[in-house]
């Protein structure tokens, strides 16, 4: 087991917002050093005031963190210092171009003559922007602003990097590009990267430990593969052609061979079987008697989207739907300045 201190550890963080909205509502978190970690949840869930807080961009209500060894509310000085910060919206002058931009940023951060060149050199090629370094920012597309974005927070070389919802709003080509550059990334650079996305398929691919983000406090955390393998067996879920009663719907599928942790929210039936094709006509069968017709049914290796479910009580789809709080985003980007 590793001896180095937690990149990040934040203790019983709570936070409320003007109109009585919870933001967190007691999140304890510990990052080790040089992983990719993913803070998963659905838009409201309380991951961009998390970072906003690890970011000294809010104070807490009550609890503490530290960020690089360092207590984000006596030495916020020293905690912006040691960051980087990719915000959801990007903090880039659009007049200016993206060399001007990465020659800014270094500078604000102390960086000074060639260095700062050779920086802002470096990175306009790793970012593959070297041929549009002199234009414009305001003339780039959506995948290049992220890019620059990504750029502008590591121009001082940061010990831990934050990446809020960094691929919100790309088109899919866009997203997997910048997927395949966070990859590269954390390997390269042997970094500590937080992330938080609402993607399940992000957090999946790019980080190696996820915490299962709900109303303001971590339900679940583990590897992806951990996580999936708590869940035994295969997924089945059911769409009824009519919202049943819970209960009746329940007491009908609990108990049948092979069929365990069952689960109705509304017209959507899910349950776990030991082998879900084989458990499919018992499950039809026993929901016809229970007087709930079937519209589908599909069988699926279990995804976090399961392990959600689980953990949470209800889909991710289902949470971002229902939890649009007006909780203020994280709006700096490229570093906490």
């Amino acid at each position: 087991m590793s001896t180095r201190a937690p990149a990040v550890a934040a203790r019983d963080l709570i936070k409320t917002y003007p109109g009585d909205v919870t933001a967190l509502a007691g999140m304890d978190l510990t990052i080790e050093a040089g992983t990719v970690f993913g803070l998963l949840g659905p838009n409201g869930a309380g991951k961009s005031t998390t970072v906003k807080i690890l970011t000294t961009l809010a104070r807490p209500d009550s609890g503490t963190a530290t960020v690089a060894g360092h207590d984000v509310l006596r030495h916020p000085d020293r905690v912006r210092r040691a960051i980087g910060v990719v915000a959801q919206k990007s903090g880039a002058d659009p007049v200016a171009t993206g060399r001007e931009n990465l020659l800014l940023q270094g500078r604000l951060y102390g960086m000074r003559g060639a260095a700062v060149r050779h920086r802002t050199d470096e990175l306009l090629a790793r970012f593959d922007l070297a041929d549009a370094g002199n234009r414009q920012v305001k003339g780039y597309s959506g995948g290049m602003q992220r890019r620059l974005d990504v750029a502008l927070g590591l121009v001082h070389r940061p010990e831990v990097l934050f990446l809020d919802e960094p691929t919100t709003g790309l088109d899919p080509e866009a997203r997997t590009a910048m997927w395949d550059e966070i990859a590269r990334l954390a390997g390269d650079e042997g970094l500590t990267i937080v992330l938080t996305t609402h993607y399940l398929e992000e957090a999946d691919r790019l980080a190696e430990r996820i915490a299962i983000v709900d109303r303001g406090r971590i339900v679940v955390e583990g590897t992806p593969d951990e996580l999936k393998g708590e869940l035994r067996g295969d997924a089945v879920h059911m769409e009824l052609r009519a919202e049943g009663d819970t209960g009746t719907i329940t007491a009908a599928l609990t108990g049948l061979p092979g069929v365990h942790e069952v689960a109705v929210d509304g017209r959507r039936v899910s349950v776990r079987a030991g082998d879900g094709a084989a458990a499919v006509p018992l499950l039809l069968a026993a929901l016809e008697r229970a007087g709930a017709a079937v519209a589908a049914a599909t069988v699926a290796r279990p995804s976090l989207d399961d392990v959600y479910l689980r953990y949470a009580g209800r889909r991710f789809a289902e949470a971002e739907a229902t939890d649009a709080r007006h909780i203020p985003a994280l709006t700096p980007a490229g570093g906490a300045r």
